[in-house]
């Protein structure tokens, strides 16, 4: 077995900081967006575009990447940022404005919307600088290498995180990263991918985790349940202690990862967690799932993983571990398509398609890597968690809710019934608890097969799991978790209702609109 990494492995020597130099800002006439489209959770929500149909900048320094945002006409204004070149402290400096909110030494997202931050040409490296997202949503980042950021020391940035997530932080696709430290906690550094006060409709796919304490966590302590719908795939994470991730609350979807080198324990779903694992490859490696550091239990359910050479510590106390024969102790119903490739492949794909600057390669759900095609480009993407406008792939056509009538089970006080049917996503529905049902009803029956649901603003993400079902039969049309659309077989009924099972929050419903196709 391994040493651990903070044994392993020296701080790293603090680098000098470069000139500063603003960098260059140069639009281009066409835009374009990150290559490939986002795939997981992250898909759900309304979806994760980022800044698909915004102008395209190039930036070769931090303080042009916050030139960029803050240069937008509004924070939610569209916009995609090719990055080249080296950013490092010493070029990435504060940069004011009414549409973004920017610091010195980090690069800042926050509270902004509609963003895509790629590395292009020779490669774009943060050399100690992390990348901080909050209180935003509809981000991509790809393509990008961040290392060696560090939470004490000198110099430091964005808490030792190379890429955080807190604060209200919705539809965030990372992809073909590298993170990576070089060294644990005791050499100043921290996590390498972080979410926690309420983070949700994440995903982190082809990307290398490596030589650190800490790979992420989701949720800062036991009661910061409100984070989830994560999903890793085709992932590397090598040489690192523990936190591959740790799950407090919440839903993580884990498949075709590689996992090399866990020195302490890997997977740690704990405090009500509930992790779906699936087709991973585990290699020399200690306790790679289980509940870990604590008496609050978490849950999984387990397929066609590998496990090579891992070890498993006895269980008791605060020691939990799944194996080594591990079993599921829970469900998890996954709302998206995905494609598996075996578990017996996933060192090899992985190895060829994950990490900054390996060409955006995928699998092709055989094993084989692929080149994916550029996603189209779509002028009318709006922020996913605005109610007031449709997103990509949303339903066209009458919406039959504004002729019908509404009811449903308790409400809380000050809502109606009929919010969900006006037409005015400033009104809204909610439930007399955490969870509860809202119908849409006709004097005769309607073919209805597509569902739009859009929660009012200040309760965007609150819904958890839901079923549509058809209220004349009693049968489940379809079900799934988050706001956004929904298609099923087209139904002939006159009522149809929605049932929410899961929640953070008292959940607002704004709009239950249905469509015939």
């Amino acid at each position: 077995m391994r040493r651990p990494v903070a044994l392993r492995l020296s701080a790293a020597t603090a680098v000098a900081a470069l000139a500063a130099a603003l960098g260059a800002v140069a639009s281009t006439p066409e835009a374009s967006a990150a290559t490939g489209g986002a795939t997981g959770y992250a898909t759900q929500n309304g979806g994760t575009t980022g800044g698909a149909g915004g102008r395209t900048v190039r930036a070769t320094t931090g303080t042009a990447i916050h030139q960029a945002l803050c240069g937008r006409a509004s924070s939610s204004t569209p916009i995609v940022i090719e990055v080249e070149g080296t950013v490092d402290h010493g070029n990435t400096s504060k940069v004011s404005g009414s549409s973004c909110s920017t610091a010195a030494g980090v690069i800042e997202l926050k509270q902004i919307s509609n963003v895509t931050i790629v590395g292009v040409g020779g490669g774009a490296v943060f050399d100690q600088v992390g990348i901080h997202i909050g209180e935003s949503s509809n981000i991509i980042i790809q393509n990008v290498t961040v290392r060696n950021v560090k939470k004490s020391g000198s110099p430091t940035s964005n808490g030792g995180d190379a890429i955080g997530m807190e604060s209200d932080v919705r539809n965030v696709w990372v992809d073909h990263a590298t993170l990576e430290a070089s060294g644990g906690e005791s050499e100043g550094y921290d996590g390498l991918f972080d979410m926690k006060d309420n983070t949700q409709y994440v995903t982190l796919s082809y990307s290398i985790l490596r030589n650190s304490g800490r790979g992420g966590l989701i949720g800062s302590s036991e009661s910061d349940r409100s984070n989830g719908y994560v999903t890793f795939h085709h992932n590397l994470y090598e040489n690192i202690d523990s936190r591959t991730p740790l799950l407090r609350g919440g839903i993580a979807h884990i498949y075709n990862n590689h996992y090399a080198g866990l020195n302490e324990s890997g997977i740690n779903s704990r405090a009500g967690a509930r992790a779906k694992v699936d087709n991973n490859y585990f290699e020399d490696s200690k306790d790679v799932l289980g509940t870990f550091y604590t008496d609050q239990a978490g849950y999984w359910q387990v397929g066609g993983n590998i496990f090579d050479n891992v070890t498993w510590s006895s269980p008791g106390g605060d020691t939990n571990p799944a194996g080594p024969d591990p079993q599921s102790n829970t469900t998890v119903s996954i709302p998206y398509a995905y494609t598996l490739d075996q578990a017996s492949c996933v060192p090899d794909v992985v190895s060829r398609t994950a990490g900054a600057d390996k060409g955006l390669r995928v699998s092709d759900g055989n094993c084989t890597p692929q080149s994916p095609s550029p996603t189209p480009t779509d002028p009318g993407t709006p922020t996913p968690t605005d109610p007031g406008t449709p997103g990509p792939g949303e339903p066209t056509g009458t919406n039959l809710s504004l002729s019908a009538g509404a009811d449903g089970s308790s409400k809380a006080s000050g809502t109606s019934y009929g919010n969900v049917r006006d037409g005015d996503p400033s009104t809204y529905w909610s439930p007399a608890g955490a969870t509860g049902s809202v119908s849409v009803k006709w004097g005769s029956a309607t073919a209805v097969s597509t569902v739009r649901i859009r929660e009012a603003t200040a309760a965007a993400g609150r819904i958890g799991t839901w079923r549509l079902l058809n209220a004349d039969t009693g049968a489940v049309l379809t079900s799934g978790s988050g706001a956004g659309t929904a298609t099923f077989a087209k139904t002939s009924l006159k009522k149809i209702t929605f049932e929410i099972t899961g929640s953070t929050g008292t959940p607002q419903v704004a709009e239950f609109e249905t469509y015939a196709g």
